[in-house]
């Protein structure tokens, strides 16, 4: 009996080692009025159950090297099993030697519409697209997994983003956000496609050099670190020569801006006239938030 005993704790441990995140999702269906809101709550249940308990990869982890992140639904339409919502996709990686947290991921997903039973079970099958929900949650679970990766290792996110792109591949048709003829250069299909895209090499080169490079560093040395931000900041800017305004280079900002600002305002100071420059250049939108480094 005890040797079944240990044998089910060593399965339940491997089991355990191979769910990549530590995910938070949240349903609001504050503009339902006219639904029982327990179908909202047990969508929720469903998909904090199926996010944080498939194995994304092949890859083993432990329960403390799970990506934390978050997934927020806001629901603006339901009647009988359809929802139509968007999508607010966060992530997050522990910085080296320290108690800090920096944000990876912030995507906005307007395109959002399935179909939902009360009950069903979700079940990601990466050879088939049989929901526009588990599809959805599966590629952005693959893109955060890829990110992560890529802070990591330098282009390591690669079979992660090809995952997430072959969902992609075979969700196109059947809902919108898929394709690049659904008239929203914003949407998932653009996301994935330049991940992979040579054109956007240096956006993985800076999540490479902002994070291990830079940021990893700081408890040791925070001079350096942050003006290895500043050269990371540079390569990201090689992304404008070519495609101004590009999408990786708003996704980076939204997750970054707070954080640069922050960073360049306290602790020993650096030259940031070069940095600022490069800022307005690459996101102008955020030139208030740049008015702010000292």
């Amino acid at each position: 009996m005890y040797k079944w005993l240990g044998l089910l704790l060593v399965m339940f441990s491997l089991s355990v080692n191979g769910q990549e995140l530590n995910c938070t999702v949240k349903v609001s269906f504050d503009r339902i009025t006219d639904a029982n809101p327990q179908i909202f709550k047990t969508l929720e249940r469903s998909l904090n159950d199926f996010v944080n308990n498939t194995n994304w990869t092949n890859r083993s982890f432990d329960r403390d090297e799970r990506i934390d992140c978050s997934m927020f639904i806001n629901i603006s339409a339901y009647s009988s099993n359809s929802f139509t919502a968007t999508l607010q996709v966060q992530s997050s990686r522990p910085i080296f030697n320290s108690t800090y947290s920096s944000p990876i991921l912030n995507f906005n997903d307007k395109d959002f519409s399935f179909r939902y039973n009360e009950g069903e079970n979700l079940y990601y099958n990466p050879n088939s697209f049989d929901s526009n929900l588990v599809g959805v949650i599966a590629f952005y679970a693959n893109v955060i997994i890829g990110m992560d990766a890529d802070t990591f290792e330098k282009n390591s996110g690669t079979k992660y983003y090809q995952v997430a792109q072959n969902i992609a591949s075979l969700g196109a048709g059947n809902y919108k956000g898929w394709s690049q003829q659904d008239g929203n250069n914003q949407n998932r299909y653009f996301l994935i496609t330049d991940l992979l895209s040579n054109t956007f090499t240096p956006f993985r080169e800076a999540l490479y050099e902002y994070h291990y490079g830079a940021l990893d560093t700081m408890a040791d040395d925070l001079k350096g670190g942050k003006e290895k931000v500043m050269a990371s900041i540079k390569t990201l800017s090689k992304v404008q020569s070519v495609r101004p305004n590009a999408l990786l280079t708003r996704t980076f900002f939204d997750s970054k801006s707070d954080e640069i600002v922050a960073m360049f305002t306290g602790g020993p100071t650096v030259n940031t006239a070069e940095l600022i420059e490069t800022l307005n250049k690459v996101s102008p939108l955020n030139g208030a938030k740049w008015n702010k480094i000292r």
